[in-house]
């Protein structure tokens, strides 16, 4: 609205010539709304007077356009005002109704909240064809009665906001029909506004900032259902909606949260305690399964140690769990131990100090000194069943727990896992009681109690181990070599490398499994390392005792699984770093087949450790101040000068 209350909108032209011959229907002699005569002179001295005010903002207009960014488009040249005809009104209300169009162009063009960003620019639904074109069918008559018609501009031209307009339609065509066409166009060509998404100028254009709100896509590069994308930036399918070009695919990669969106609707519909395995919704389902693992296979770090009953436990435990030779860290650390240290709270305390805060643990069991721990990236947690345990003893008296197995089950998304840990009868030649253990562990180790069994049709009450998708046995098997010491010395040292087929041709473990009687159905990567038994504590010499104990691989990782080629070896090595024991620890890493799993799992919701991890943590960050301690005292050392 103009101060005389008048609707100075740009974006509504003039309809129709009313009679009288001038807009408005108004006769020069016609008599005001005060019933005064109106005064034709008085009413030019006052068109003239306004007309000298439009110039002087005019020239205003263009001293601060000239101040501001070359990628904004400047105001056109004003043309000059034709000459006042001293005998009419016609042209006066012509005047007044231009100079009144002028002034709203240019508080368009001054105002700071119309020069907007280069995003800003992108939003109207316009073809970039740089032609200007008068809006609805409004037609201006001149002076004379003849009516001018909407007329283009010259082809070229850089394209404008329609909102704001910055031009009033009647500078956009001509208003005179008697003036020179050369002074109403701009006395020089607009400044090219640059359309490759790849200009500086727009680059920020497809970028995703958090301040912002709405984003607008170039017109005639996507349909118009996308020419403004909803305020809901967390939508996933984002992608889909922004321009296809790599600078805006890399801005957002760099500015998205990695988190998976959630919509309101997922809220109120999506159900945790119900599902099927096809269903899109599943917390365990295909769905959610390809987000995290887009491969469908999961990372398992298993380690076996007799730790031979020590109470002093290594000072650094990451050759164990973490060696340098692996890229990266598995998404499990499954840690068995037989003949564990006294104080099983400090080991799991060690444990998870070595594997930091990236981890929790899941769940921890023990029988007697077997002592079994299972870790997983704290991230995955929510896709773990319900935790459940078994023990069986193998000696004759039950209270003796120094014999037995430990077994750990659970689910995680469809795939059923059972990670047990063992330790045989001990002997060189005992080998009919180590398979009796064996047949006496896979007997009567109760799992699983409340777990759903994936697969029944290929289970069987006799086997723990067909009732599971995925199993790995490992432990202190206790076969040994048979050959005499003096044979296997000559064999390793004429074996320098990593070929120990000779060796295994004695292992007592080998022959069993080919023969059927132990371990049906499991499988063991290659051996490549030297036997981790017997060691004198401390040293790489084999036991040097008087017993003179033949070297021996008794520690051994073993897996099996219900589908062919769902595991694969990633590592299986021994760790000849640790010497606190007469038995070097055995390393392995596998990549392991998932499968979408049903709602109706029994979930783990969370749940683990938080006390064991705060301490963890705490000793964890105790350890490094200590050790930047170190450092620094040593830098900062005494300069003693003579004088």
């Amino acid at each position: 609205m103009t101060e005389n209350g008048e609707d100075s909108s740009p974006s509504q032209p003039v309809v129709g010539v009313l009679p009288g011959g001038a807009p408005g229907g108004k006769d020069p002699g016609e008599v005001s709304g005060d019933n005064r005569p109106v005064n034709p002179t008085t009413e030019d001295n006052k068109t003239t007077k306004l007309l000298n005010n439009t110039m002087k903002i005019t020239q205003d207009v263009r001293d601060q356009s000239s101040k501001t960014s070359p990628y904004q488009p400047r105001p056109p040249l004003l043309p000059k005002p034709p000459a006042l005809s001293k005998g009419g009104n016609s042209g006066s209300v012509e005047e007044k109704v231009r100079s009144r169009r002028l002034k709203n162009s240019q508080e368009s063009l001054t105002d700071p909240a119309e020069t907007g960003s280069s995003t800003e620019s992108l939003k109207e639904d316009s073809t970039v064809t740089g032609v200007f074109t008068l809006s609805g069918a409004a037609t201006l008559r001149n002076g004379q009665g003849s009516v001018v018609g909407p007329q283009s501009a010259p082809s070229g031209s850089p394209v404008f906001r329609a909102r704001g307009q910055s031009f009033s339609e009647y500078e956009r065509g001509p208003h005179d029909h008697h003036s020179d066409p050369a002074e109403q166009r701009p006395s020089g060509p607009f400044p090219a506004l640059e359309q490759s998404l790849a200009s500086a100028s727009l680059r920020t254009a497809n970028r995703i900032d958090r301040d912002c709100v709405d984003y607008g896509i170039v017109p005639g590069r996507a349909g118009p259902e996308r020419l403004q994308l909803h305020r809901n930036l967390s939508d996933s399918r984002l992608l889909d909606n922004m321009v296809s070009d790599n600078i805006s695919v890399n801005s957002m990669k760099s500015t998205f949260s990695v988190l998976n969106p959630i919509r309101p609707r997922d809220v109120r519909n999506r159900s945790f305690l119900e599902g099927s395995v096809l269903g899109s919704g599943a917390l365990l389902g295909a769905e959610e399964l390809d987000r995290y693992f887009p491969e469908r296979r999961v990372g398992i770090y298993i380690a076996t140690w007799n730790m031979q009953g020590e109470k002093g436990l290594p000072n650094n435990l990451d050759d164990l769990l973490l060696p340098t030779d692996s890229e990266f860290a598995q998404d499990f650390y499954i840690i068995g131990v037989q003949e564990g240290c006294p104080d099983r709270r400090e080991w799991e305390i060690r444990l998870q100090e070595t594997l930091g805060p990236y981890y929790v643990m899941l769940y921890a069991a023990s029988h007697g000194v077997l002592y079994l721990t299972v870790f997983v990236r704290r991230d995955l947690i929510w896709f773990c069943s319900e935790v459940e345990h078994a023990t069986v003893t193998t000696r004759i008296m039950s209270q003796i727990k120094t014999k037995g197995a430990v077994g750990i089950g659970f689910t995680f998304f469809g795939t059923s896992f059972l990670f047990i840990t063992s330790h045989f009868t001990s002997g060189d030649s005992k080998v009919y009681e180590r398979i009796l253990d064996y047949n006496k562990i896979i007997e009567a180790l109760a799992l699983p109690n409340g777990l759903p069994d994936t697969n029944p049709y290929r289970s069987t009450s006799s086997d723990v181990t067909t009732r599971f998708d995925e199993v790995f046995w490992f432990g202190d098997f206790n076969f040994r070599l048979s050959k005499d010491r003096m044979g296997v010395e000559a064999i390793l040292n004429q074996n320098p490398g990593v070929d120990m087929g000779p060796l295994l041709h004695h292992d007592q473990l080998s022959k069993e499994m080919k023969d059927g009687s132990i371990f049906k159905g499991f499988q063991e990567a290659p051996i490549q390392f030297f036997p981790t038994y017997k060691y004198d504590v401390g040293c790489d010499m084999y036991d040097t005792t008087s017993k003179q104990r033949t070297p021996s691989y008794t520690d051994r990782i073993l897996f099996r699984n219900r589908q062919v080629d769902d595991i694969k070896v990633i590592k299986y090595t021994s760790c000849s770093t640790i010497k606190t024991s007469d038995h070097r620890p055995v390393i392995a890493m596998f990549q392991v087949k998932l499968r979408p799993g049903r709602d109706n799992i029994p979930l783990r919701a969370g749940q683990f450790d938080r006390s064991l991890y705060l301490e963890g943590i705490r000793r964890r960050i105790t350890r490094e101040l200590k050790k930047s301690e170190a450092i620094k005292n040593q830098g900062s050392s005494t300069i003693c000068s003579i004088s």
